[in-house]
């Protein structure tokens, strides 16, 4: 199997190519690519993979661009940050998503669905979910309020390192190291969190992108934050 993966995030890119080796090593990676204008000039220039592994934010726009400027009829498996709704859209119209940070388990039965998919000779309409995904604008939550004392304090979202839960409580860490109490849980902060700015790490840990300091890999497909 000839794949391309379309990525803008090197480490993302070299741990999902590490997953797919490990699932069957005669998958053949014959490109890795990180934006929109790179990934034009590929196609134009190149045979086009058996499967493409596309992000939908990539550095220079969103990549449904791509298939504007070049026919392209590999079929697709996402890889997406996207809110439910737009998710959804992706389910019914391409292959499959693969919701970040890609697991293993379910890279696997993307595959396995690809292959299905391909005996069935079906196609994608790249341009219907480019509609969906433009005109399901979302507006993100920007501050919190939370208790301290017998007072509410407003926080700003852009100074939160990371929520957490433990003991059925859900918390937020700000960058300055103080920690409050939250009457939400991870699953609604998931809802109205910009996900371009936080990921969801484990069921207990929301990190936030900007407070990474390193991530350090290990074996197994295995990070450390």
């Amino acid at each position: 199997m000839r794949t391309v993966i379309i990525e803008d995030e090197q480490l993302a890119a070299r741990r999902l190519e590490s997953m797919l080796k490990t699932i069957d090593p005669a998958i053949e990676i014959v490109a890795k690519l990180e934006s929109v204008s790179d990934s034009v000039n590929w196609f134009k220039t190149n045979e086009h993979p058996d499967l493409i592994f596309l992000d939908i934010h990539l550095e220079d726009g969103l990549s449904f661009s791509i298939f504007d400027q070049v026919k392209v009829n590999s079929p697709i498996i996402f890889t997406t940050a996207f809110d439910e709704y737009a998710i959804k859209a992706f389910k019914l119209k391409s292959i499959d998503y693969l919701l970040k940070p890609i697991v293993k388990e379910e890279l696997e039965k993307a595959i396995l669905k690809y292959c299905e998919w391909g005996e069935k000779s079906q196609t994608i309409d790249i341009k219907e979910l480019y509609r969906m995904v433009q005109g399901n604008t979302k507006t993100f939550r920007e501050r919190f309020s939370v208790v301290v004392g017998q007072k509410l304090k407003s926080i700003e979202v852009k100074d939160i390192s990371y929520f957490f839960s433990t003991s059925g409580i859900t918390f937020v860490a700000m960058n300055s190291k103080s920690q409050y109490s939250l009457d939400l849980s991870l699953d609604n902060l998931m809802e109205e969190l910009d996900p371009k700015q936080f990921f969801r790490i484990n069921r207990q840990y929301l990190i936030g992108h900007s407070s990474i300091v390193n991530i350090h890999i290990f074996p197994k497909s295995r990070l450390k934050l």
